[in-house]
């Protein structure tokens, strides 16, 4: 896989229209995105001393986080509003290759702060709720 360009990878909010429309949340400087498998320990005095897991058991997260420039575009107030209501709705997390995992997340944190001479900033959190895909080019 080659290497992709950080300013690429990109946090889409849906618009909760049928059919969904994506667009970029506006003025994000940074991007990420972990997966969270939770373990099911199933160690018991047979495993001779070493820890055994259960496969594919457990609780399966992906967290998304970000943080930018405040620039009040519709995305960021679309974002403001669902974090308000604490609501589920759709989003996309898209690379520079195309490739994209989409799925229901809530908002859990939006942050606003800035300096008395600097930018006023944000930072988001977001965290799934339920199944989501990837789809690969």
């Amino acid at each position: 896989m080659a290497a992709e360009k950080g300013r690429a990878f990109l946090l889409k909010i849906g618009d909760g229209g049928n059919p969904e429309t994506f667009d970029v949340v506006g003025g994000m400087r940074s991007t990420s995105l972990r997966i969270n498998n939770e373990t099911v320990d199933v160690t018991n005095k047979t495993s001779g001393g070493w820890r055994e897991i259960l496969s594919g058991a457990g609780v399966r997260k992906i967290s998304l986080t970000g943080s930018g420039i405040f620039t009040d575009s519709v995305s960021e107030g679309l974002l403001q509003a669902k974090a308000l209501a604490s609501s589920v709705d759709n989003y996309q997390v898209v690379f520079e290759s195309g490739a994209n995992f989409s799925g229901a997340f809530q908002v859990t944190s939006l942050e606003y702060a800035g300096d008395y001479n600097g930018e006023r900033t944000y930072s988001i959190a977001l965290e799934s709720s339920g199944v989501v895909s990837f789809a690969s080019v």
